[in-house]
């Protein structure tokens, strides 16, 4: 884990100013389509696409491509395991993600942005024997995002969603929230809570807790986003003992 921070980092070092930067910070032209886990109502660009890099703990690595095939419409898959960097076995997700966004209203000065959509994608690795990811995939969801001048920018937003990954028996459906705050022209800090309701019953890996997470995104350039972030600092997961400590990189490009 340690490593491949300092690979992004350095890399983050060597990058070259460009023209656009990336997703976080009051100079952002690019929308964030995440804070840590959760979605935001955020879509990337007709013919502009996005790759994301996700590492995890217990040396995972996810990958994802998405797409702007309207003005209103985005599709993009994603792949990755668990123990691909280090010692260990490699564990790979069962399948696929898939997400789909769809645009019903665009942001005005009284309403916010909202996008409805189905993410197949859950996080922190796959577990075979329960059928599920450690962090539930959204599956069906609807989320709002509103923007306002504050100092830079103030971002809040809400969402609900209905995940398939029930396995476990608990079907509930589920509640999240979360809010950016830009520092300056490049950086911005994020913080979000996921109810994770459909995560507490008896055979679930959920304390009732709720995921809280929380990190920092620094626009590096030419689209170029840097993640570092501290996840379910509640230890609502198994085992868990000290926040998660993740690296995400976003590169966000037209075609």
């Amino acid at each position: 884990m340690r490593s491949s921070a300092l690979i992004l980092l350095v890399t983050a070092c060597l990058a070259q100013p460009a023209r656009a930067q990336g997703s976080a910070g009051s100079g952002s032209r690019i929308e964030p389509r995440y804070l840590v886990d959760i979605p935001t109502a955020g879509m990337p660009d007709k013919g502009s696409f996005a790759l994301d890099i996700d590492f995890f703990q217990e040396g995972g690595l996810l990958l994802g491509f998405s797409a702007g095939l309207l003005d209103r419409l985005s599709f993009g898959i994603s792949y990755g395991g668990s123990s691909l960097i280090g010692e260990g076995t490699p564990v790979m997700n069962e399948v696929p993600g898939v997400n789909l966004r769809i645009r019903a209203i665009e942001e005005n000065v009284t309403l916010p942005a909202i996008v409805v959509g189905f993410d197949s994608q859950g996080k922190d690795g796959y577990l075979k024997s329960l059928s599920r990811y450690v962090i539930k995939s959204p599956g069906f969801f609807a989320v709002a995002s509103k923007n306002y001048s504050m100092l830079g920018f103030l971002s809040i937003h809400a969402g609900a969603n209905y995940s398939l990954e029930r396995a476990d028996g608990d079907r509930d459906a589920n509640a999240f929230a979360g809010v950016e705050k830009t520092i300056g022209s490049f950086v911005s800090a994020v913080l979000e809570y996921n109810l994770g309701n459909n995560d507490n019953n008896v055979r679930a890996i959920g304390k009732g807790r709720g995921y809280l997470n929380g990190g920092f995104k620094w626009s590096i350039s030419g689209g170029l986003t840097l993640g570092v972030n501290f996840k379910d600092l509640l230890k609502n997961g198994p085992e868990v003992t000290a926040a998660n400590r993740t690296v995400t990189l976003e590169y966000v490009h037209p075609f």
